[in-house]
């Protein structure tokens, strides 16, 4: 039999990482993901050549009075929640008619009864307006502010009315809607551009070019001769005949639109099936506006 005192040396002696521990319980909380006030959200639309880009958190009316209430009015916003709204655009534009070179921006706004003040800030990934300092502005534009019919409940910024290489920056939320006009400037940029590719060798984009012309109210007669060479070059293609009547309806002549209309019916027909169905409508569609 081991000697008491023997004993309790040999124990003492024993690290205290060998001897046994009773753990206390742990207690885990439970991983439980919750709703944002104000969900985010992000949109990219093309405007042109030009890629426009917002991200943006989108709160919501929740029975609150917001213009001159929630959101003050003659005070700097961050046009909509959390972060300060950033808006990025690809290549240069202008807004309003300012210029904005490529980049991305703080879009802030001073929300008025009648009129609004649109705001590009150079400094973006503030939190809120509370850093906001006005000689890092880039532009500051005007903007009317349009009484809507019924509330939106959910702050919406959006890109609207895109037309060739212009559009509208707007932001609708309760009974409220503020727009601006956003400008790529894209005649200036892709005339040269078209201009260069047709004086080159090779193959020529006739059909691409005709398009922008007619779209953009540039010279029809040179959309016209460039809409024949695209006709040329495909003769079965009822959606090229079809264009070239609009080309010609344009250029005031009937005759010539009828004609060729007519033409993207009968290819249509020829071709069956989708191209039938579509062409068909929008060829006797304009030959109808013509007559």
């Amino acid at each position: 039999m081991a000697h008491p005192i023997l004993l309790a040396a040999v124990l003492a002696a024993v690290p205290p990482s060998l001897t046994p521990a009773i753990a206390a319980p742990q207690t885990q909380e439970p991983k439980l993901e919750f709703p944002q006030a104000s969900p985010a959200a992000s949109f990219k639309q093309r405007v042109g050549l030009t890629d426009v880009e917002v991200e943006y958190s989108r709160p919501g009316v929740k029975g609150r009075k917001i213009f001159g209430g929630l959101v003050p009015y003659g005070e700097v916003w961050r046009t909509g929640a959390n972060s300060a709204t950033k808006i990025t655009f690809s290549t240069d534009v202008k807004l309003e008619g300012s210029a904005v070179p490529a980049g991305s921006y703080a879009l802030f706004t001073i929300p008025g009864e009648g009129e609004w003040t649109v705001i590009l800030n150079k400094v973006t990934g503030q939190w809120g307006a509370y850093a906001y300092d006005q000689k890092n502005d880039l532009v500051r534009v005007k903007a009317k502010a349009a009484a809507l019919p019924e509330s939106v409940e959910t702050m919406t910024l959006s890109v609207d009315d895109v037309r060739g290489g212009t559009a509208k920056l707007a932001m609708t939320w309760d009974k409220t809607r503020v727009s601006v006009g956003i400008d790529t400037d894209l005649v200036a940029v892709m005339t040269p551009k078209i201009q260069a590719a047709m004086a080159a060798e090779g193959k020529k984009p006739y059909f691409a070019a005709a398009m922008f012309y007619y779209e953009n109210g540039l010279d029809l007669k040179q959309a016209a001769a460039w809409m024949e060479k695209a006709v040329e070059e495909q003769p079965d293609a009822p959606w090229i005949a079809y264009r070239q009547g609009l080309v010609l309806a344009k250029l005031g002549d009937k005759p010539g639109a009828i004609k060729a209309a007519t033409r993207s019916v009968e290819l249509a027909k020829k071709a069956g099936g989708e191209l039938a169905t579509e062409y068909t409508r929008l060829g006797e569609t304009l030959i109808a506006s013509l007559k």
